[in-house]
């Protein structure tokens, strides 16, 4: 069959969107690891799915470079709501009674749960709720803290690999996330300490990986590890935890600047409700089709 895609990206992390609302696909984690190939497939670092829902205004599933299905995306999120607004709504294709090409939200259920997504002219802000702290939940694998360590929270916990030892700091926006702040960013070896992380046995379902540095109290540099994609110029969820963590040790205010390869986001963690905000940008590429 041939397949109709568009090729996206929000600050260089890229997808490629499929619009599944028919659910005509199969072998999806297969098709996916085809997809992301960047020598015979399209090239990306996840594919992202538009189906129903029966919870808010559509469904956005998330597969990673190697198959695997994840719980949320940041960058990933944004691009959908581009997509949706500039290819659905926009042409009236609505799934409900609303005019909806005329208001400024929509509600993307995912994994995770309903991500609401605001346009801001070429900025698109989503509401990622509230971060998890507790180390169950994130999760990590209690056993290994130790009885005096804090249950609470995982912060600056020493996690030896390969006779170094990296304080991390654990925070799932929807999926689990590794912190690291260090003073350089740049002359980290993310190749080798990011899939040394992701896959330690602490993370019973992995981990994505954040390297970060403190430039002042309104900005931060951070590297990115994903879960399943390896090295990334962006990530939202990442960009939310590496915020986070900086507030939570007291290097930074709670709206911070995150400068990735890519580009800058910006996060705020609202001291009001306790939510995490990722205000960034999202871009079409071109569109197309592949057999497959």
């Amino acid at each position: 069959m041939n397949l109709h895609f568009t090729k996206m990206h929000g600050l260089g992390n890229d997808f490629i969107v499929i619009d599944n609302r028919n659910e005509k696909l199969r072998r999806i984690r297969t098709l996916s690891q085809k997809l992301c190939d960047r020598r015979f497939g399209i090239g990306a670092d996840q594919v992202l799915l538009l189906s129903h829902s029966k919870k808010a205004d559509f469904r956005m599933r998330i597969f990673n470079a190697d198959g695997s299905e994840v719980e949320m995306c940041g960058n990933g999120i944004r691009c959908m709501g581009q997509y949706v607004w500039d290819t659905i709504l926009f042409r009236g294709d609505t799934e409900s009674k609303d005019d909806r090409s005329r208001i400024d939200y929509i509600a993307i259920e995912t994994i995770a749960g309903v991500m609401v997504l605001e346009k801001k002219g070429n900025m698109y802000t989503v509401d990622l709720g509230e971060p998890v702290l507790e180390p169950s939940k994130i999760p990590v694998r209690v056993s290994m803290l130790g009885k005096a360590f804090n249950r609470e929270m995982v912060q600056q916990y020493s996690l030896a690999i390969n006779k170094k030892n990296f304080n991390i700091n654990c925070v799932s926006m929807g999926n689990p996330h590794a912190v690291i702040v260090v003073k350089d960013v740049d002359k980290v070896p993310l190749e080798v300490h990011g899939p040394e992380i992701e896959n330690h046995r602490f993370f019973p379902n992995r981990t994505n990986v954040e390297f970060m540095q403190i430039i002042d109290w309104n900005n931060v540099k951070v590297r990115v590890w994903e879960r399943g994609s390896g090295a990334t110029l962006a990530c939202g969820t990442g960009a939310s935890a590496s915020a986070v963590t900086s507030v939570l040790l007291g290097l930074t205010k709670r709206k911070v600047n995150v400068h990735l390869p890519g580009g800058k986001m910006i996060i705020r963690w609202s001291q009001k409700d306790n939510h995490v905000f990722a205000t960034g940008p999202a871009a079409t590429v071109y569109q197309g089709f592949i057999h497959v």
